[in-house]
């Protein structure tokens, strides 16, 4: 029941979005229904493994780090945001540390039809799916001293396109 919800009120934020100009996935910014995150795409500076970067602004003042890696064996596009993570070499137990989400992210069309997130250089578009991405935030033993006031929906519905 809970999957026939979600889809249910996806297509009923999507029903109520306008339609914007195609924007590139790298200058994507998206936001969650309450407005309790804000999620801003940037290039990857050329990256060999990373699809797409990501920041996802919680609240006023927390920012995750996230990116994207297509999987090989089955290919999916999948995501990790991070909070506070350490920079260059870092251990298994760090990044489990530091890690506030991971998962597939999947983009929503305009209909509500479920598909992958388009790699760099792609159209960004209109709403994605973090699945599972509130229970996650509201369980980080990483946030612990930044949890947010509110707690982000999984569904985030493109807002605009940076310059």
């Amino acid at each position: 029941m809970a999957s026939r919800f979600t889809l249910a009120a996806m297509a009923a934020v999507l029903a109520a979005t306008p339609a914007s100009a195609a924007c590139k996935m790298e200058l994507a910014v998206y936001g969650d229904r309450d407005g309790a995150a804000e999620v801003n795409f940037t290039p990857t500076a050329g990256s060999a493994t990373v699809t797409n970067s990501f920041r996802m602004i919680l609240g006023k003042d927390t920012v995750l780090d996230g990116f994207v890696m297509w999987t090989s064996d089955v290919e999916r596009p999948f995501g990790q945001l991070g909070y506070q993570c350490p920079d260059g070499d870092t251990t298994g137990e760090q990044i489990t540390a530091c890690t506030v989400w991971q998962g597939i992210v999947y983009a929503v069309d305009g209909k509500g039809g479920i598909g992958l997130l388009p790699q760099e250089g792609g159209d960004a578009p209109p709403a994605l799916l973090f699945p599972d991405l509130g229970p996650s935030v509201k369980a980080a033993p990483a946030l612990a001293g930044a949890q947010p006031a509110t707690i982000p929906w999984d569904v985030f519905t493109l807002k605009g396109c940076q310059e």
